[in-house]
């Protein structure tokens, strides 16, 4: 079981550089190549941090490459000698110390539009995702179903068939998440049977979100099967346990709930919460202890 978190480090108040089209524009891709290389100079330094700290789950940042899929960006950073070298040390990195790296598009990237051009798009960002999860020897991308649009059935359909139209590099990476507002952990699951994408279960937007359907884990991990170890989410709810927004740290009881439920499978959980790498530290030192 690895512990991981999400792209910001607080103690090495890490940031990741991007630039206005304008900016681009007027200077050319000349800087777009100087704060991607600098954007991932700077998760190197990440995974150096963790590794002195025993983590070795970590979800990389979208924005490595600024205006990855904007018009202005005609640059094919993922030939570029430079950019393939930086990659590679990390790739490298990655696999001595047997980390797991993901990487989770953002809320506009939605497969299941009934408007073509907004799926475009979204296969757009896939595609870049793919290229640089690929380059640095990730494993994950995490994604949502969308939008119910009036008609949930047909939105989970449209889910499904636009994802068996993805590239094979990209299916082979793409997990499916429950979200806190539309999609149960059940509605992921029938899309899961309906096309074959593992499952990415959320506890914390189970808890916020759920039809009162106890949680089928075992039905769960079978998604996994020929995908790896299977991805958990978990966060805590900011004021109470259904509060959609994000606390600082997770808390000891949902951890412990987390495990529980896991009945000793095993699974590697990315801790969603403010404080990043502060909120896991403290659950590292038990599993060590253990």
């Amino acid at each position: 079981m690895r512990l991981g978190y999400a792209c910001m480090n607080t103690e090495l108040k890490s940031v990741f550089r991007t630039c206005r089209a304008s900016t681009a524009a007027a200077e050319g891709t000349s800087i777009i190549k100087k704060l991607t290389l600098e954007n991932l100079e700077t998760t190197f330094k990440i995974l150096h941090w963790n590794q002195r700290h025993d983590i070795a789950f970590y979800r990389a940042s979208s924005s490595i490459v600024p205006l990855s899929t904007h018009p202005v960006n005609d640059w094919t950073w993922w030939e570029d000698k430079d950019v393939l070298h930086a990659a590679r040390q990390i790739s490298d990195y990655a696999a001595v110390h047997r980390m797991r790296l993901s990487m989770h598009p953002g809320q506009y990237t939605v497969l299941n539009s009934p408007k073509p051009e907004v799926v475009k798009k979204a296969i757009e960002d896939l595609e870049y995702h793919d290229r640089l999860i690929t380059l640095l020897g990730g494993s994950d991308l995490i994604l949502h179903t969308g939008g119910a649009y009036g008609d949930k059935e047909s939105a989970k359909k449209r889910f499904a068939d636009n994802y068996r139209d993805l590239s094979e590099s990209i299916r082979r990476k793409l997990r499916l998440e429950n979200d806190d507002k539309v999609f149960t952990v059940q509605d992921v699951l029938e899309i899961s049977w309906m096309c074959g994408i593992p499952v990415c279960f959320d506890i914390h937007h189970h808890n916020c979100h759920n039809d009162g359907t106890p949680v089928d884990i075992a039905a769960i991990l079978d998604t996994w099967e020929g995908f790896g170890i299977p991805k958990i989410h978990i966060s805590t709810g900011k004021e109470s346990r259904t509060d959609r927004r994000h606390h600082d740290f997770v808390s000891e009881e949902d951890v412990r709930e987390l495990i529980a439920l896991l009945d000793g499978a095993d699974a590697d959980i990315m801790f969603e919460a403010k404080l990043k790498e502060q909120s896991i530290l403290p659950f590292l030192d038990e599993l060590n202890r253990q």
